[in-house]
């Protein structure tokens, strides 16, 4: 069985910081930073999704946390399809717009300005990359973003850009997965060994993918996103603020267990991101896996 690693999808939302988790004396972004790496092996970086980061950024993250620490990255909302404001692109090319609009998407970017967003936003996480601590990047994509020929043509394309940083994709389109062609989809991401997202989340929704745990890769990925009643909300608090109860953590624990045997290494990522749940559930789940599976490299060190 290959190594799971657990952590959270975030380190400074400000209802995180507020809850009490991190002791008094950590303060600072540093501080923080050190203590969450003392606690998990793993965090990803949402913030990436509104704003590329600088490379020093970058470069602090590197140097805050120890050997063998993972940051999987989200990928800049305008390279997933996502409407993106304009304020959050690189100050010369936004003057290179033309017009303002409300919400730029990929489509009405000239080619040029795109392949420049590509170029920086991977540049930045170049010290993460060369030190071994970049996991993957993570595509998103859409509910307007179908299975097709089309899509799975960008999805390689964001592969290529990438390369050779790697990517993990997840579907918020329910045709991927739907019945018909949920094997096909996994034979797609197999054959080009790119990592399929696994996901738990509200189920009945337009966005929602039912719970399949596959490896198309050596790499495998699983994203916790809560059972939130206000999955629809506009407030990403009412949305992800769900904390899972222990018996509900331990049926998952031989299924991540199982999908571990077909990967060398499973990122497991704790998304309800209100106040300390996601902290909280991840400690609580690496500590179910640790007592089943003593040779997993689980959460805490």
């Amino acid at each position: 069985m290959g190594r799971i690693l657990v952590g959270t999808a975030s380190w400074t939302d400000k209802t995180l910081i507020a809850s009490g988790w991190y002791p008094d004396d950590v303060t600072t972004a540093q501080q923080r930073l050190a203590y969450y790496a003392a606690q998990f092996p793993l965090v990803e970086v949402d913030a990436t999704y509104y704003s590329p980061p600088a490379e020093t950024t970058v470069s602090l993250w590197r140097d805050r946390t120890p050997p063998g620490f993972t940051f999987n990255v989200k990928a800049f909302s305008l390279l997933t399809q996502h409407p993106t404001r304009p304020t959050a692109l690189y100050k010369d090319l936004r003057e290179r717009l033309g017009e303002p609009k409300k919400n730029l998407y990929l489509r009405d970017i000239d080619p040029a300005i795109a392949d420049q967003v590509w170029e920086r936003f991977l540049a930045a996480l170049t010290p993460l990359h060369e030190a071994g601590k970049l996991g993957a990047i993570l595509f998103q994509f859409p509910q307007w973003f179908p299975i097709g020929k089309r899509n799975k043509h960008y999805i390689l394309e964001c592969k290529a850009r990438c390369a050779p940083m790697r990517i993990c994709v997840e579907f918020r389109n329910h045709t991927w997965m739907s019945e018909e062609n949920q094997a096909e989809t996994l034979d797609f991401l197999s054959s080009y060994g790119v990592p399929y997202v696994s996901v738990d989340m509200p189920q009945g929704h337009p966005s929602s993918i039912p719970p399949v745990l596959a490896a198309t890769a050596d790499l495998a990925v699983v994203r916790f996103h809560g059972h939130s009643t206000k999955w629809t909300s506009k407030n990403i608090y009412e949305r992800f603020g769900y904390r899972y109860s222990e018996e509900e953590l331990r049926r998952w624990t031989p299924k991540l267990r199982r999908l571990a045997e077909d990967a060398r290494t499973t990122h497991v990522l704790m998304n309800n991101c209100y106040r300390d749940y996601a902290q909280v559930n991840a400690a609580q789940l690496a500590r179910l896996l640790r007592l089943s599976t003593p040779e997993a490299a689980t959460a805490r060190r």
